[in-house]
């Protein structure tokens, strides 16, 4: 919270193979990176944790980098308009692909 306003929320959930943090919104790169060690302390070290991070924030990439975080797929995204008009500064983990 921030002058009582939202400034940002992470999940961490199981998936397949090990947890998966997504969504992770937050207003500056320094409130991601306090969100997603919250969440990383939910779990064992040695889980594997998966941040997939849209590449246009590289603030985003930055975090997961620091962490050595390794690129294990790619993806990209097609509309069949113009493209939403979203926050990609804010946006540190997509919540998930087939949601967006």
């Amino acid at each position: 919270m921030s002058n009582g306003e939202l400034a940002g929320y992470g999940v961490i959930r199981k998936c397949q193979n090990g947890f998966k943090i997504g969504p992770l919104f937050a207003d500056s790169p320094e409130l991601a990176e306090s969100l997603f060690l919250a969440l990383k302390s939910k779990v064992s070290a040695s889980d594997a944790i998966f941040l997939d991070t849209p590449e246009i924030n590289q603030a985003a990439v930055a975090l997961a980098q620091k962490y050595n975080m390794q690129v294990s797929f790619e993806t990209a995204r097609m509309y069949t308009c113009e493209c939403p008009s979203l926050p990609l500064n804010r946006i540190f983990g997509v919540t998930s692909f087939e949601i967006g």
